[in-house]
C-alpha cells in the first residue's frame, strides 16, 4: 500500500503523515518501508516511520532504503518500540549467499513475526559476541588475562600461580597469553584440516533442538482460524491416520500468512495451506517432480524463495480438493515422519 496513511496519523504542514509503503499479509500490516532518494544515506529516516511502527502492533519490521542499501529494524530493545539500530543491512550491489538466506525470512510464504524476532536477536548477539571475542583474542584485556592466570592451575596443576595476581603478574603474562592464543588457533585450524582430509566423510543426523514456543500476546495478533481451515485440518488428519508406519499426533499452527500442519512441533511441518486468497494453494517439502507425479490433475509450481525446505506449491480451488490429494498428503506426512523415526507398532 503506497503512501500509507493510518487513522492515527498526525497532520503536519497541512498534510497527513504517511509512510512510503506498507506491506500486508491477509489484511495485517507486517512491514513498513521508508524509501529515500538514491543519493541520500539510508540511515537517515523520518520520525513518522517509528511512530507508525510503534502504533501498529502487527508490524514487526521497518525498512529504510535508498534503493541500494536496505536497513531492517524491529523491536528487540523495547516491545513495540522501533530500535534505533538495524539488525540487518543489505546492499543489492554487494552481497553473499548468507545475505540471501537472511532475506528468505521476509518472503511472504515464510513470514513469521516470532521467527523473525528470534532470528534478529540471534544475529545481533552473534555479531556482538564475535566482535567481543575477536577483540579479546587480538588484544586480551586485563580481566581476561587475570581469568586465564587464575584458571591455569585447574588445567595444569603443576603450573598453578602462587600468591596474589598483581598488576606485575598481569603485565608478565600478557605476551604469554597472546602467544598462547595464536598457537591455540593455529593448532585448532591444523587439527580441523587434518581430520577433514584424513577421515572418511560421515553423514551425521543432528538432533533437532526442541524450541519452546512463547505465549502469544492477544493484542499482538489478530489471527482468526476459519472454519475452512479447520475443515482442511480434519481432512488432512484423517488421511494421515491411514499410515501403517507412523503414528505422530498431527497438529496445526495458524499464522498471519499461512495455516501450517505439523507433527506436534512447528519445526516438523509437512504442509502449509494458503486458503484466504482467491488463488488457494498447498506448500510441501517434496520436490516438484515428485509432487507432479502425485497430483497429476493439479497445477504444481516450484517455490523459488523458501525457508525450512519448502520446495513446491499445489494450486487448489477449495478444501474439497484435499480429498483428491490424499496420496500426496500421505506421502508428505510419511516423508517428514521418517526424519524423526517413530515407528507405529503393529496391532
Amino acid at each position: 500500500m503506497p503512501e500509507y496513511v493510518a487513522d492515527f496519523a498526525e497532520r503536519r504542514a497541512r498534510q497527513l503523515e504517511k509512510v512510503d509503503y506498507a506491506l500486508a499479509i491477509n489484511g495485517n500490516i507486517v512491514m513498513l518501508v521508508e524509501a529515500k532518494a538514491r543519493g541520500q544515506k539510508a540511515e537517515v529516516h523520518d520520525g513518522q516511520l517509528s511512530r507508525y511502527f510503534n502504533a501498529l502492533v502487527t508490524t514487526k519490521v521497518a525498512i529504510v532504503t535508498n534503493g541500494i542499501d536496505y536497513r531492517f529494524f524491529t523491536d528487540l530493545r523495547h516491545k513495540n518500540v522501533m530500535d534505533k539500530e538495524p539488525f540487518l543491512t543489505f546492499n543489492i550491489l554487494e552481497y553473499d549467499s548468507k545475505d540471501i538466506d537472511n532475506l528468505k525470512f521476509f518472503h511472504r510464504d515464510n513470514f513469521d513475526a516470532v521467527a523473525i524476532t528470534s532470528h534478529a536477536e540471534e544475529m545481533v548477539y552473534v555479531k556482538g559476541m564475535t566482535q567481543l571475542v575477536g577483540n579479546l583474542l587480538r588484544s586480551p584485556s586485563e580481566e581476561f588475562v587475570r581469568f586465564l592466570v587464575a584458571e591455569i592451575g585447574a588445567v595444569v596443576p603443576g603450573y598453578e600461580i602462587q600468591g596474589r595476581i598483581t598488576g606485575r603478574v598481569i603485565e608478565k603474562f600478557k605476551p604469554i597469553v597472546k602467544k598462547s592464543i595464536q598457537q591455540s588457533l593455529v593448532e585448532l585450524m591444523t587439527r580441523s584440516l587434518s581430520q577433514e582430509i584424513s577421515q572418511p566423510v560421515e553423514i551425521e543426523v543432528e538432533p533437532e533442538i526442541e524450541e519452546e514456543e512463547e505465549p502469544q500476546d492477544p493484542q499482538e495478533s489478530k489471527i482468526v482460524t476459519t472454519a475452512e481451515e479447520i475443515t482442511a485440518f480434519e481432512k488432512i488428519k484423517a488421511i494421515t491416520q491411514i499410515s501403517k508406519s507412523y503414528n505422530f499426533e498431527v497438529k496445526y499452527k495458524d499464522t498471519a500468512s499461512y495455516f501450517g500442519i505439523n507433527l506436534g512441533k512447528t519445526t516438523w511441518w509437512f504442509l502449509r495451506l494458503y486458503l484466504s486468497s482467491q488463488k488457494k494453494s498447498i506448500i510441501t517439502r517434496l520436490s516438484v517432480d515428485e509432487v507432479k507425479s502425485l497430483a497429476a490433475d493439479f497445477e504444481v509450481q516450484e517455490v523459488t524463495a523458501s525457508l525450512g525446505d519448502a520446495a513446491s506449491k499445489v494450486i487448489i480451488t477449495s478444501v474439497t480438493d484435499i480429498d483428491k490429494l490424499a496420496s500426496l498428503i500421505l506421502r508428505c506426512y510419511e516423508a517428514e515422519a521418517a526424519k524423526h523415526q517413530t515407528i507405529k507398532k503393529s496391532a
